[in-house]
């Protein structure tokens, strides 16, 4: 079998877009898996040396800094060492467990200890942490940031463009004016929000053996109070705890419930992002905005004078293969037979994927807001075309002064035909309302009626 390379990789993950996912690969890969496994063995190993056991004494400074260095300078060698090691094992966490025992060797400390390690854990106390830790990184580190840098460039966008008038659409026909801006904070409050759900998620951690009660633990120390001990090694900060939130009640694997909320929540911001995606997307077709050139770039194969809104496409797409993921594990994960089955394992592994095709979709999108250029001259052509839509503004204060009928008033000479500038003005004149509100009326054009749009773009 060939190696593996971006030719030959099954996942375009690991193939066409391997390089855009070069810093979520550490933390979602399996290599990253096995880390966090060999991390939260060696908290918990070091915490039971401090447990007050005569069996197991505190270990010293130099044995501390020697495992915490099993975790920090963990690499593909020792990867694929314990991969060498599940081949005879066939159980994965056991594999794990018996590396870290290997690397003892010759350090007598903890060669005297070595039954510590895995002691009284299921597999699923190392793996719950495991998958919870990979998250936290996943998400404090690659997804967040990437989120942060679309909303940094929509905050721009709509402070820069907050002013600039652009004809709305409802239904797909003209509609009351707004602001490029104003279109483009509407997107930025939605996402700021999914943003705060995703990061307040609580990551969830169960250290309490084969069905969540404890019964291995107090069967060696029947008075040691092991929840409490449990919630030390989950809740206190790293390296020498794992920083999540204890979990208090569980079967044999943690229910996995934070996960469904925390995969609905990026999907939920996902969902917002596809909106954007396709909205740009008509705007770039309405010729609202003209893309960035790249030298040598080339739109179509037969027709040279394309410039494709490629990244807003790829964004779409990819965003909804992360949905179709997300939404699975969200679905899966908190549905286990009894006190436990495996099929939320191989479900599991596939975290990274439906995370990836996130941030693979976050980057198109950058990229693709970075390329706009506004096109003025196409809004104003819009807008220029479109006095219809003064139709609202004149009918309000018609009703506002008593003018009878004034909504049918302004249906008849507007509703599916072409109005002029003249038309309205001429039926302003002809109004009996106050002369100042006329004038008022008047002065009214496409371009101006815009309500509190700016100000609104602008504190967004």
């Amino acid at each position: 079998m060939p190696p593996l390379s971006a030719s030959n990789a099954l996942s375009p993950l690991d193939g066409r877009y391997a390089a855009r996912l070069a810093s979520l690969r550490p933390l979602m890969s399996e290599q990253g898996y096995m880390q966090r496994r060999v991390q939260v063995e060696v908290a918990w190993f070091i915490a039971l040396s401090d447990a007050g056991f005569d069996e197991f004494r505190p270990l010293s400074p130099g044995a501390r800094t020697y495992l915490l260095g099993l975790v920090k300078n963990f690499c593909e060698a020792d990867a694929l060492a314990i991969k060498a090691i599940e081949k005879v094992t066939n159980h994965d966490v056991k594999a794990v467990e018996y590396w870290i025992k290997s690397k003892f060797e010759a350090r007598p400390e903890l060669e005297k200890a070595a039954e510590f390690v895995h002691f009284a854990c299921t597999s699923e106390d190392i793996n719950n942490t495991s998958h919870a830790l990979q998250l936290k990184s996943g998400r404090d580190a690659v997804l967040l940031p990437a989120l942060d840098q679309i909303m940094s460039r929509l905050r721009a966008m709509a402070q820069q463009h907050a002013a600039v008038p652009m004809l709305s659409r409802t239904h797909g026909q003209t509609a009351s004016p707004t602001t490029v801006g104003k279109e483009l904070a509407n997107v930025l409050i939605r996402l700021a929000a999914a943003r705060e759900k995703i990061a307040a998620i609580k990551l969830m951690g169960k250290m309490n053996g084969a069905v969540g009660n404890y019964n291995a633990h107090l069967s060696a120390w029947p008075d040691f109070d092991w929840e409490a001990f449990s919630r030390r090694v989950v809740e206190s900060p790293e390296p020498f705890g794992l920083g999540l939130t204890f979990q208090p009640y569980s079967i044999q694997i943690e229910p996995h419930d934070y996960m469904a909320e925390l995969f609905d929540a990026v999907a939920r911001a996902n969902t917002i992002l596809i909106d954007l995606a396709r909205d740009i997307w008509g705007y770039v077709s309405l010729g609202y905005f003209k893309q960035g050139l790249k030298a040598g770039e080339i739109g179509s194969s037969t027709m040279p004078h394309k410039v494709n809104p490629i990244d807003f496409e790829n964004a779409e797409g990819n965003l909804g293969l992360a949905n179709a993921l997300l939404r699975h594990l969200s679905e899966k994960l908190p549905i286990s037979r009894w006190q436990r089955d495996l099929s939320d394992s191989t479900v599991l592994r596939n975290m990274g994927v439906a995370l990836g095709y996130a941030v693979l979709a976050y980057h198109a999108l950058g990229v693709g807001l970075g390329k706009l250029e506004l096109n003025r001259a196409a809004l104003a052509a819009d807008l220029d075309a479109s006095w219809e839509v003064l139709a609202e503004p004149i009918q309000t204060v018609m009703r506002r002064h008593g003018v009878a009928g004034a909504y049918e008033k302004l249906k008849d000479i507007t509703r599916g035909q072409t109005v002029t500038p003249e038309a309205l003005h001429a039926l302003i004149r002809s109004l009996e309302i106050p002369p100042a509100e006329k004038e008022r009326l008047l002065a009214l054009t496409p371009h101006n009626y815009l309500g509190k749009a700016a100000e609104l773009a602008l504190r967004a």
